[in-house]
């Protein structure tokens, strides 16, 4: 078994994706569906992923949900507006393998968002309805998250990409000790995933495996899992070098302990693999 638990599916002809407004972001417009998935994923040995949703749409989140009986795709994190006092209701009426909920946290301009009350109260739904919570915040966020982590230890979440931190300037604090404080919550869990676009252009290994250890050695393999991140790595990297970097983090550690990161700590967490 070995999961990939996070990577994106979209088609830029058939949806809008605002996030996309440069030209830096033109290698990742067309159609990433799950055939173009499947054939690099799965030379690498890939069995089972997460698809993530990729914009605030419950359109989007149905349509990911409507290709998941497609392999290698076990799960969906969709999309539901948790401001709303209906919450429940919205994630009981998808239909489909939805195993978390995300929102792009990291766009919002208020820093403290994840602090609102009505915020709070649709992430009790969604660890109510069983469901995971995938965190995506930069360092402006850093505090937020980890005070809904501490406020609401009956949600499951999932820290994304190691919490962004800035590998391109060479950045180690305030985010590794941040890192340390989320990894002593035991309702928090970390995708290894997502580095390769954080630093700088042509990143040489050794600019990125010191923050991919120390997630590791934080929060200890069990609480890892392994993520792609694409298409959006392949700004910065194929799929086999993204995958190559994840091995390289973990070395010296036992096969037992590698199998949790690139399999078991998704299984667990998302329900799925079997």
């Amino acid at each position: 078994m070995m999961i990939d638990a996070h990577h994106h599916l979209w088609d830029t002809a058939v949806r809008e994706y605002a996030w996309m407004d440069g030209p830096w972001a033109d290698p990742l417009r067309g159609r990433f569906d799950v055939e173009r998935y499947a054939g690099v994923a799965k030379p690498h040995g890939v069995t089972g992923s997460i698809v993530v949703q990729a914009l605030h749409s419950l359109a989007e989140t149905r349509e990911l949900l409507a290709t998941a009986d497609a392999k290698p795709i076990e799960g969906v994190v969709g999309w539901i507006d948790l401001t709303t006092p209906d919450v429940a209701d919205t994630i009981a009426a998808l239909s489909g393998p939805l195993v978390g909920i995300r929102h792009q946290v990291q766009d919002e301009p208020d820093p403290d968002w994840l602090a609102r009350p009505d915020v709070r109260r649709g992430l009790r739904a969604v660890g109510e309805a069983g469901l995971v919570y995938d965190l995506l915040v930069k360092p402006p966020q850093a505090d937020a998250a980890l005070a809904v982590a501490e406020a609401l230890p009956e949600v499951s979440f999932v820290l994304d990409h190691a919490g962004k931190p800035d590998i391109a300037g060479g950045v180690w604090e305030p985010w590794a000790s941040w890192i340390m404080a989320m990894a002593g919550l035991p309702n928090v869990t970390v995708k290894l995933s997502g580095l390769v676009t954080e630093a700088e252009s042509g990143w040489k290994s050794a600019d990125i495996l010191p923050y991919a250890r120390h997630v590791v050695d934080a929060f200890g393999p069990g609480r890892v899992m392994y993520g792609s991140d694409w298409p959006v790595c392949t700004l910065a990297a194929s799929y086999g070098q993204v995958l190559e970097l994840a091995e390289a983090a973990l070395d010296g550690l036992s096969e037992t302990e590698c199998a949790e990161v690139f399999g078991g700590t998704a299984s667990r967490v998302y329900g799925i693999g079997g």
